[in-house]
């Protein structure tokens, strides 16, 4: 069988200067070798993968923007308002005094990442993060839109010429101005976006400064540095490391399958044709060349990668698991009658000829901590109420000893208002019977999202203390019938006998 193919007659980059290898320089697949801007121009392969990526990008990029105009509860679904500290996830909002829940929030988010990273590799990166999906989904077949695909530009049409390029940067424009419209919505909400795109500049000249900065940043970021924040700025390629595990689902190249590659016809291995005579000396036989591999060298599969790497030289820290590569490598193999699989998703154990686990140390342990840290999460944030009530000790004496019998201490309160709306609200004494409450000001009157202070003093009678401690519950007085209470130990003197 002639396993032969044309090699692409287009150059997979930019032509390299003088000196410059089109390969890069070894060290980052957009350099060239005498330190130039390797341009990148990968080729589309189409299959089975890259269908299947597609439809998930279209997906996440509608989630991505319709998202800002979906209510919970009268609430935002997501709403970062770093402006006023306060941020709305699911219709529930969290302040600055959240910071346990905060906490567990940043936790779960990293060890979830950790988790997903040891069983399915970088599948973020090729198949989900936004720099992936806007880039190879959206400025990308505009590019080809307007430029033509790598081999297929004819010279002395429109695709390619000078005005097709500058219509390509007015699109690059439009879709940064609507990406970044997009991304502050989250931040600022949907109503204050309208009211900077309908409004006059001169009403709001910071928010329509905002808008062009994060315009120009948007189209920076897809127009030129690209596949290049992938590379030097996302810290994520080089965690890659400490966070994949030889069972760790990576695009493989089978090397024991492929090696050694060429074009030409193929043989069965097992029954290739032996060379050597009677008579034949080692040397002659150590001079036999091997047999053929099944990968033919054909570079589709560096041709396509958006990053510029070739697989075939193992695990790279710019490989973002797209799987352009496999897409490719199948189209040869089906074409050539050879069984697809050469590069596919699999694990270096799986490569090595070991099987590969899915339950080992490291999934379970991040597994387990992750359902702790979900676990406290979703039950602190199911006890979360309209209001927070903290008690904390106030400035002077631990306590005073007063006429009959009492006992006074100083105490500090801090109400937050939960709540959409504007509430009065008061604190109450629960238990123990005895005891009493005097705060100034009686009443606080709390905006939404807002907290108030109010200092005053305890009273209980010393024969509810033992060992010097009283245990005083407090609970919030508001209208809707909502409340909430707390504890405070109250400190005073012991009596004789009493453990010091």
């Amino acid at each position: 069988m002639n396993a032969t193919i044309p090699t692409p007659p287009s150059p997979h980059t930019s032509p390299a200067p003088t000196g410059a290898s089109p390969e890069g320089t070894g060290i980052l697949s957009t350099l060239n070798d005498d330190g130039t801007r390797r341009w990148l121009m990968p080729r589309v392969s189409p299959g089975r993968f890259l269908t299947a990526r597609r439809a998930v990008a279209y997906l996440l990029i509608a989630i991505f923007t319709l998202i800002p105009y979906i209510e919970i509860g009268g609430k935002p679904l997501v709403l970062l308002d770093i402006a006023s500290r306060r941020f709305t996830l699911f219709g529930k909002t969290f302040l600055p005094t959240d910071t346990l829940l905060m906490a567990l929030l940043m936790v779960g988010v990293f060890l979830a990442i950790f988790f997903f990273t040891a069983l399915f590799g970088r599948v973020w990166c090729g198949w989900a993060c936004p720099q992936t999906v806007y880039m190879e989904f959206l400025y990308r077949p505009i590019e080809r839109l307007f430029e033509g695909s790598p081999g297929r530009v004819r010279s002395g049409g429109f695709r390619g010429s000078a005005p097709a390029k500058g219509l390509k940067y007015v699109a690059f424009v439009a879709c940064s101005a609507f990406l970044a419209h997009t991304f502050l919505a989250y931040f600022v909400g949907v109503e204050q976006l309208r009211h900077w795109i309908f409004g006059s500049p001169l009403n709001h000249p910071i928010g329509f400064g905002v808008v062009v900065v994060v315009t120009l940043l948007m189209l920076a970021d897809f127009g030129f540095f690209r596949e290049q924040i992938c590379l030097v700025a996302c810290p994520y390629g080089r965690m890659q490391a400490a966070l994949l595990d030889r069972n760790s689902l990576i695009i493989s190249y089978d090397r024991a399958r492929g090696e050694p590659r060429g074009k030409g016809r193929r043989e069965p291995r097992a029954t290739a044709p032996v060379a050597l005579t009677i008579g034949a000396t080692d040397a002659a036989a150590a001079t036999m060349p091997p047999a053929l591999g099944d990968c033919i060298d054909c570079r589709m599969c560096v041709t396509t990668c958006p990053t510029g790497i070739d697989i075939r030289n193992g695990l790279q820290m710019e490989c973002i698991g797209c799987a352009q590569c496999i897409d490719a490598c199948d189209a040869v193999m089906d074409k050539i009658g050879l069984p697809r699989g050469l590069v596919r998703y699999s694990s270096q154990s799986a490569m090595s000829g070991a099987a590969r686990r899915i339950l080992r140390p490291r999934v379970v342990v991040y597994f387990a901590v992750l359902t702790v840290v979900a676990t406290a999460f979703t039950l602190l944030l199911s006890t979360m109420g309209g209001m927070d009530l903290t008690v904390l000790r106030g400035l002077g004496q631990p306590y005073t000893l007063l006429e009959g019998g009492r006992v006074s201490n100083p105490v500090k309160l801090r109400i937050v208002n939960r709540s959409d709306m504007t509430r009065q609200i008061g604190v109450e004494v629960v238990s123990p019977a005895s005891a009493s409450m005097h705060i100034d000001p009686a009443v606080l009157t709390i905006a939404p999202g807002e907290s108030a202070t109010a200092v005053g003093s305890l009273y209980a009678s010393d024969e509810d203390f033992a060992d010097g401690r009283c245990v005083v519950t407090l609970r919030t007085v508001a209208e809707g019938g909502q409340s909430r209470e707390a504890r405070f130990i109250m400190t005073g003197p012991r009596r004789k006998g009493e453990r010091p």
